[in-house]
Order: structure tokens, then sequence, then C-alpha cells
């Protein structure tokens, strides 16, 4: 056993048991052990447990995000106050100030990636529980030699959800390989499509005007394609996992901005509108929409005429 291993051995442990009841669960109501779908259900399973255990963390997360986005342009002020100043005491002003801007609005910049670091320790204990799994090693706790297995003999569509993309390749089953292509490539567009929801929807005009605005723009297509390096590496199973915790994310995102958007954004104008339609809104909330929402002109504006061209018109 790794150092890691030992690390997360609390965490495998309650893996196990999560994944042991579901699929006991599943084989109480008539699914066959050793059927791929009973398998990939378990840790559907075990995503619905984790992600619900996460839900005040993310509304933390939420929260957080949403603050830093309002100090955006206060941050910009401090930044451009010592902007070309290196001595060390305006760095140390300059850090004082940032720190001062953080606690005066309760957030930090590592406390919007909580859920993520949260969630990492129970992947990669995942991960060491279906490896040991695929090597027919018992488990910690609850993977016992018959429940490991019933994983070893699973497969769905023809594809073992112990091998990997690599192993498939190699081995020549195109079905692994084509399921966690097309896994990979929808996990991307969700990634994608979750950020996307983020910035163009949820973030208020003063924040769109702002440098940390434009630097997570660049980051909104870069970081998508980091679970390439998940597809190929880790087996299916643990890429089912990961995916269906990524569409979680993406429908815990629509209900959030829908319900809970960051005032002066798109969807804050919309929840606004909805309730205004509705008469929930009193005469302030109503004054404050009308002074956000952009007023359009209809038609093109009538250019002035001279009293020749006025006259000539006329005949």
């Amino acid at each position: 056993m790794d150092f890691f291993e030992t690390i997360l051995w609390p965490l495998r442990w309650l893996v196990e048991l999560v994944l042991a009841v579901w699929h006991q669960a599943l084989t109480w109501l008539g699914m066959e052990p050793a059927s791929g779908l009973t398998w990939v259900l378990s840790i559907i399973g075990l995503v619905i447990v984790v992600r619900s255990a996460l839900i005040p963390v993310t509304v933390r997360q939420i929260k957080s995000q949403r603050r830093m986005m309002d100090l955006a342009p206060e941050m910009k002020k401090v930044q451009d106050k010592y902007k070309g100043k290196k001595d060390q005491f305006s760095r140390e002003a300059m850090s004082r100030e940032t720190m001062a801007l953080y606690k005066r609005h309760g957030t930090n910049p590592f406390s919007s990636c909580l859920p993520i670091l949260i969630q990492m320790p129970v992947f990669f204990s995942l991960f060491y529980v279906l490896r040991h799994a695929s090597e027919n090693k018992t488990g910690i706790g609850f993977m016992t030699k018959p429940l490991t297995q019933s994983f070893n003999e699973a497969s769905i569509f023809g594809a073992p959800l112990k091998m990997n993309f690599t192993q498939g390749w190699e081995s020549g089953n195109w079905t692994v390989v084509i399921l966690l292509g097309v896994i990979v490539i929808l996990m991307i567009a969700s990634q994608f499509f979750t950020q996307l929801q983020i910035m163009s929807k949820n973030v208020s005009d003063e924040t769109k005007n702002s440098p940390m605005y434009r630097q997570q723009r660049i980051l909104l297509y870069i970081i998508p394609f980091a679970f390439l390096f998940s597809g190929v590496t880790f087996p299916l199973a643990l890429n089912v996992y990961w995916f269906t915790s990524n569409i979680w994310t993406m429908g815990q995102q629509f209900i959030v901005i829908r319900n809970m958007p960051t005032p002066g954004s798109d969807a804050w104008r919309a929840r606004q509108a909805r309730l205004k339609a509705k008469g929930k809104l009193t005469d302030d909330e109503v004054r404050a929409l009308d002074a956000q929402t952009p007023t359009k002109t209809e038609g093109q504006r009538n250019q002035p005429i001279g009293k020749k061209r006025a006259k000539k018109k006329g005949k």
C-alpha cells in the first residue's frame, strides 16, 4: 500500500460502503449482480451521495465566486494604484489592501476551488477501489471477493468497466474506445457549457470590463480539455463517475443562475423581468431594473434635411 492509499484509507472505506449498498439495493430489485448496468447505476448512486453531501459547500463556492466577481473593479483600482511600483514597501502595501478587500467582501481566491478540492480525494479513492477490483484484489472493507469478481465480469455494450482507452486500443476492443471517446467529448462539452453559463449570463456588466474577466474567458477554452487526460488514463467506470458529476454540476449551475443570479447580470435582469411580469417586484426594484435595462431605439434615426431638399421632396 503506497503513501496516498494510506492517507485515503478512510475515504476508500466509505466509497466501498456506498458502492456496496447501492449494488446490493439494485440486486434486491432484481438486477444482475455482474451486470455492467448494475455497476454503472451504483457509480451514479455514489455521485448522488457525494454531490448531495457537497451542496452546502457548493453554495459557499457560488457565493464566493460572486463576491470575487463583484470585487474585480475594486481590485483593478488597487492594481492601477501600484502599477509600475516594484519596491518592497509598495508590494507590501498592495498585498495589505488586497487582503483587506477579500476580508471586506468575505471571500478569497481559494474558496471557489473548495468543492473540486474536496471531490478530488473521493475521485482518487474510487480510482484505488476500482483499480484493486480490476486486479482481482479484495478491498479494505465492503468490496468482498464476490463483489470484486462481479465488477471484473461487468461490461456494458461489450465494454468492460475496468478497461481504459489504452487497454481497449491495444486489445482491439473498439466498443471501449468508442464509448470512452464519446464520454470524453460529452465531458468537455458539459464543462464548457457550465463555464459558459456563468461567464455569459451570470456576470455583471461592470465585471465584464475587468482584466480578471478576460483571463477567465481564456481559461474557459482551456480547462475543459483536461478531460482528455482522464479519458485516456482512467478506466471506463471512473469516467462514468466524472461524467455524471459534470452533468450534476451543469444542472446545478442552471438552477442557481436562474434563481440566484448575480445582481447586474443578464440572468439577474431576466429573473427580475419574470418577477415583474408576475407583479412580485417592489417599486424600488422596478426602478432598479428599468435603470439597468438597455433601451432599444426602433427604426433608423431621422437625418436633418435642408429647406431646398425638403421643398423638392414636397413636390
